[in-house]
């Protein structure tokens, strides 16, 4: 049997047209920061210093972020108290995505600059990827193409509705 190179060339994946064809916002972060529409920002909790929201463009079900609402672009730059908030949305973050999601484990970390990833190298966010085990799969290895197996409003009602039986 060979490999089906030909039927991989192309998938469709049509639901991916509402993130491209979306208009686009300079500071997403920013702006969700500035609203008072948590569901429409995905924005899942909110401290004095710093919110916790989904990614919409996540590498995984589930990858949230810790955002200060303050711009700034180096660590260095934080508060101490928004610094710890960061810490404590990352937890806060975790316990969610292994109640709803049940992660088995975590990706957490800073793109600090252009050249490390950061897309928005001015607006400072730590990420929180969820990761479960045997979660590699061909398509991230051949085609450079995550699988998201929830749309985000649904994954957002259910992370809000646990942290509400929590609060």
């Amino acid at each position: 049997m060979s490999f089906p190179e030909q039927e991989l060339n192309s998938l469709w994946s049509p639901w991916r047209f509402q993130y491209y064809s979306a208009p686009k916002v300079p500071d997403f972060m920013l702006a969700a920061g500035q609203s008072s529409d948590d569901a429409a920002h995905l924005v899942v909790a909110r401290r004095k210093h710093c919110f916790l929201m989904l990614n919409r463009y996540p590498y995984s079900v589930g990858h949230l972020m810790a955002v200060p609402y303050r711009k700034v672009a180096e660590v260095a730059d934080l508060s101490s108290d928004e610094w710890l908030e960061l810490q404590e949305l990352t937890v806060l973050g975790q316990k969610l995505l292994r109640e709803v999601v049940k992660a088995h484990g975590f990706n957490i970390g800073l793109n600090c600059g252009t050249c490390a990833g950061a897309g928005y190298a001015d607006h400072l966010h730590l990420h929180i990827v969820p990761r479960w085990e045997g979660d590699h799969n061909f398509m991230p290895v051949l085609a450079g193409t995550h699988i998201q197996a929830q749309p985000l409003d649904q994954l957002y009602a259910r992370l809000r509705a646990v942290l509400e039986e929590w609060e």
